[in-house]
């Protein structure tokens, strides 16, 4: 994706354009699955954590990404479509975790089923991870 099209995804989402954050945006972009602290950090080796931290964090306050808790026990980060709103429960969808290879992906145009919490229960956010095998990794490699 050229710098252009990059920066204007950042400034729809209120984000001010900086080199870190349109590198941290384009990684995301070419990416096909969610990915974490550790894995940017191992992309972007001359860069600090604490800065990475920082540029997830503010892409995930200003709704460009959203958080993916999976089996790992790691948080992952997943670009949100350019339509997200971020809210609960409209744009809630199922995340698939493979248990070979470790990949989390999202299927934003899977929604999950609607669920009638009891009385005093308010949610504000959920999670929906399925956990199995990708088209990628052969089925012998699961335990």
């Amino acid at each position: 994706m050229d710098t252009q099209t990059t920066e204007k995804r950042l400034k729809s989402r209120n984000i001010q354009p900086t080199a870190m954050r349109l590198l941290v945006l384009d990684f995301l972009i070419r990416n096909r699955s969610a990915v974490s602290l550790s894995d940017l950090e191992e992309s972007f080796d001359r860069s600090d954590r604490t800065t990475l931290y920082r540029t997830l964090k503010t892409f995930l306050e200003h709704g460009l990404v959203h958080q993916i808790h999976d089996e790992s026990g790691t948080a992952k980060y997943a670009l949100c479509a350019e339509d997200c709103t971020c809210s609960y429960p409209d744009d809630l969808h199922l995340h698939f975790y493979c248990l070979s290879c470790e990949n989390t992906f999202c299927f934003p145009e899977m929604g999950i089923p609607q669920f009638n919490l009891p009385e005093n229960f308010t949610p504000s956010h959920g999670n929906f991870v399925i956990s199995g095998q990708c088209p990628s990794c052969p089925a012998s490699s699961l335990q």
